[in-house]
């Protein structure tokens, strides 16, 4: 087999579809001789489309997906003291927002199949104070939202789905982010759906939500100088909003190409008593924003991490520490042992290479790689 030593990167943000590569080039060259930098009619048009391609009534671009977390718990008018269920395995973001707004981060722990938060754990955590839900759909893969939202119905709680790497996921043939009050995207460069910076949008069917939503990014102007709330300035740049109407018309391809080598993964892999394969819940569809394997041990991850790298090979870590025992949160006097699914993942997850270019021949010399390393 041929020597891929030092060729694989872990994402590949080139874009090297020549038709694609041209779509862009003119998308970006069309905002460059009209001049409208920010706001400009490129903006509208991308929310237009992903309304239609997520099938919901409002789409509010802005800067990136922190800043959509936050605006969105600001349109629920949440009060400080709020407790906000998050999953404590998770990337930063929605934890974070919950905390500089004065809110209080109620952490749940995940399931060890689907990496998602757990759905039973729930409602053990709902109080009085609980007022909201952040609700991620970590790796691709859908979250039962569906429980989710009848439980939060139950309880009059707010849901918030997080799908910065889930754009495109489906739950019974319905995209996951429209199920919820507020949809949650980032367009960052390893996303499913892409810009080439930094890039957000809140998702939603409650026209009251999008248009406190749109003020609040908007300094909290009603009109130009009439401010009537204290607000943000978050804006998605027209020619990212340009850039993400090309990259758009490739969405559905690039996912079913994470999908096929996800497959073929599972195909190369699941003999291999030592890996745990990533799993997908029934009539949901599955995008593969990370494609993520539990080895047997921390010790165990660490020396393939280890023989990968040493190959050429990027691989990475999602995520190193749960949520509870980052020095950020520390003030709620979480311990070892409080979240040990979460504990358990941080230790033995690594994700492989599924960005869409990559080369069936750099596919293979990976799995090659993990079965020699195993002795398969």
């Amino acid at each position: 087999m041929p020597d891929y030593r030092q060729e694989i990167p872990f994402f590949d943000t080139a874009i090297y579809n020549p038709k694609q590569r041209s779509q862009i080039d003119l998308a970006i060259q069309s905002v460059l001789d009209h001049g409208k930098y920010i706001n400009g009619p490129e903006v509208y048009e991308f929310s237009e489309k992903l309304s239609t391609y997520l099938n919901v009534k409002h789409v509010v671009p802005c800067a990136n997906g922190t800043d959509a977390l936050t605006i969105s718990l600001l349109a629920l008018d949440l009060q400080r003291g709020d407790e906000v269920i998050v999953p404590v395995f998770n990337y930063v973001a929605a934890a974070e927002a919950v905390e500089i707004l004065g809110l209080t981060p109620a952490f749940i722990d995940v399931s060890n199949k689907d990496f998602n938060i757990e759905v039973k754990e729930i409602e053990k955590r709902i109080n009085s104070k609980t007022k909201a839900i952040i609700i991620t759909h970590l790796f691709g893969a859908a979250a039962k939202i569906d429980h989710i939202v009848d439980l939060a119905h139950k309880y009059n709680i707010a849901v918030i789905e997080d799908i910065a790497q889930a754009v495109g996921t489906e739950l019974n043939q319905r995209k996951v982010g429209t199920y919820g009050d507020i949809g949650c995207i980032s367009f960052f460069p390893t996303k499913n759906l892409a810009c080439f910076g930094d890039g957000g949008a809140i998702i939603t069917n409650n026209e009251v939500i999008a248009n406190k939503a749109k003020m609040i990014a908007n300094h909290g102007q009603t009109n130009k100088y009439e401010h009537k709330i204290a607000g943000c300035n978050s804006r998605l740049d027209t020619l990212q909003a340009a850039i993400l109407s090309v990259q758009l018309l490739y969405l559905e391809d690039n996912l079913n190409k994470r999908r096929a080598i996800a497959e073929k993964y599972q195909d190369g892999l699941k003999d291999i008593s030592e890996i745990c394969l990533p799993v997908q819940q029934q009539n949901s569809f599955h995008t593969f924003n990370q494609y993520c394997i539990l080895l047997r041990s921390k010790e165990v991850r660490e020396e393939l991490q280890n023989d990968l790298k040493n190959s050429g090979i990027g691989v990475m870590i999602y995520y190193p520490k749960p949520l509870h025992i980052q020095e950020a949160f520390a003030r709620y006097e979480h311990k070892v042992n409080d979240f040990p699914v979460a504990e358990d993942l941080c230790n033995r997850i690594l994700a492989l290479p599924v960005f869409p270019d990559l080369r069936e021949e750099q596919l293979q010399y990976i799995i090659s790689q993990i079965r020699n390393f195993f002795n398969q």
